[in-house]
């Protein structure tokens, strides 16, 4: 593939991961509602998240996809994680 064809690709998957992440507000609203849910999923979202955060930032050459396609997971899945507590 070429370095412009995987440019566009990642940057796709960023917009699909971040759609992905932002269903975690529907989550959030049912908690805070008393419907609490599962900790187990939030909880492994925020560490494979943070896990993809950290490689695409200490990466020599610095990920932003990666980066930005798993930012929001770290903060939304915490949010997600403590409303369910």
């Amino acid at each position: 593939m070429k370095d412009r064809h995987l440019l566009i690709l990642g940057w796709v998957a960023t917009a699909t991961a971040v759609a992905m992440y932002l269903s975690y507000i529907d989550q959030i609203r049912l908690n805070l509602a008393g419907e609490k849910g599962s900790i187990l999923q939030p909880l492994a979202a925020v560490v494979n998240c943070s896990l993809w955060v950290a490689y695409g930032l200490l990466r020599e050459k610095r990920d932003w996809p990666i980066v930005f396609a798993n930012a929001p997971g770290v903060l939304l899945g915490a949010i997600t994680l403590a409303t369910a507590l």
